[in-house]
C-alpha cells in the first residue's frame, strides 16, 4: 500500500498572514510608545549590546510592561493577539486547501515558524488551524507573569523548525532526535512536498533552504505595494523563491490557485515515481 503523502504549508506570519508587526496592533499603543520608538530602542539596545535583535524586542517588551503597568500574562498576550488584522481571505484558506489536498489523496498540515510572539498568535481566530507553532515564546513564573524569553526565532535559527517538520518532531526542547540520521524517502514530510510562505529577507535562509531541496518557496507582499512587489521579484531574480504573489489568499486569487497547481503537480511527481517503480 502506497504511503499517504503529507504537504507541509509553512508560514511566517507577520507580513505575511498579517501586514506589518503583531507588537503594533494593541500592545506597543497600549505602552504609549510610537511604532517607530519601541523599534529603534529595541534595535538600538541589540546595537549598543552586539546581541541579537530578537532578544532585545522580547526584552523591551517586558521592560516597556512593566514600567506601564500592563500585563505580562499570557492571557494578556493572547487578548491582544486577537486584534490582529489578517490578510484577505485568511481565516478560510486552511480549510478549502485542506478540502483540496483531500480531494487528490494528500493531508495537508499547516505551521508557523515567525519571529512574532506564539503568544499572540494563539489569540488569532486562526490559531487552532496550525498542528505546530514556531515562534518567540516567553518563561512564565509561579503567578503566570512572562519574566524571560524561552525560545527566540531569528532568520538564521528558523530553519532548525524546517527539519524539525521533516523529520515529525514537534519538540521545540529536542536537540537530538532532530539531529538523528533518517533516510529522506522515511521521513513524515519529505522537503519536496514542504511550500515555505514568506515576505522578506528574515525568510530567505528557509525559503532558500525549502526550494533549493526540491520543495516550492513563495514571497508574498502587501496587495498594493509596489515597494513590497520589487522586494518579492527581487527575491525571485536571485533564485531565493520560487514564486510571487500579492497576499491575498481569498479564492482563485494567484496564490490560490498556485498552491492547488503544486498539489496537483506533487500529486502527478508522485504518481511518475510510482510507475516508474513498476517498470
Amino acid at each position: 500500500m502506497t504511503k499517504k503523502i503529507t504537504v507541509a504549508l509553512i508560514y511566517d506570519f507577520d507580513g505575511t498572514l498579517a501586514a506589518g508587526n503583531m507588537q503594533e496592533y494593541d500592545f506597543i499603543p497600549a505602552v504609549g510608545k510610537s511604532n517607530r520608538e519601541f523599534w529603534n530602542e529595541s534595535n538600538n539596545t541589540a546595537m549598543e549590546q552586539d546581541g541579537d535583535p530578537i532578544l532585545a524586542y522580547m526584552y523591551n517588551m517586558i521592560r516597556e510592561a512593566k514600567s506601564t503597568g500592563l500585563s505580562l500574562r499570557k492571557e494578556a498576550f493572547r487578548a491582544s493577539g486577537a486584534k490582529i488584522a489578517l490578510y484577505r481571505g485568511v481565516e478560510q484558506w486552511f480549510g478549502r486547501i485542506n478540502s483540496y489536498g483531500a480531494q487528490r489523496g494528500l493531508t495537508v498540515e499547516h505551521y508557523i515558524n515567525s519571529s512574532g510572539l506564539k503568544e499572540m498568535i494563539e489569540g488569532t481566530s486562526i490559531a487552532g488551524e496550525f498542528r505546530k507553532i514556531y515562534a518567540c515564546s516567553f518563561l512564565y513564573d509561579v503567578d503566570g507573569v512572562a519574566y524571560w524569553p524561552a525560545v527566540a526565532v531569528n532568520y538564521t535559527n528558523k530553519t532548525q523548525f524546517i527539519f524539525k517538520i521533516n523529520k515529525g518532531i514537534e519538540s521545540v526542547y529536542d536537540s537530538k532526535l532532530v539531529n538523528r540520521f533518517i533516510p529522506e524517502a522515511e521521513r513524515p514530510v519529505q522537503f519536496k512536498h514542504m511550500i515555505y510562505f514568506g515576505d522578506g529577507t528574515t525568510d530567505i535562509p528557509c525559503m532558500r533552504l525549502v526550494k533549493s531541496q526540491g520543495g516550492h518557496a513563495i514571497a508574498v507582499y502587501e496587495p498594493g505595494s509596489t515597494a513590497g512587489c520589487r522586494a518579492s521579484e527581487q527575491l525571485l531574480r536571485d533564485n531565493r523563491v520560487s514564486h510571487t504573489c500579492p497576499a491575498d489568499y481569498s479564492e482563485n486569487s494567484r496564490v490560490d490557485l498556485l498552491v492547488k497547481a503544486i498539489i496537483d503537480k506533487i500529486v502527478a511527481d508522485n504518481r511518475l515515481a510510482e510507475l516508474a517503480k513498476s517498470e
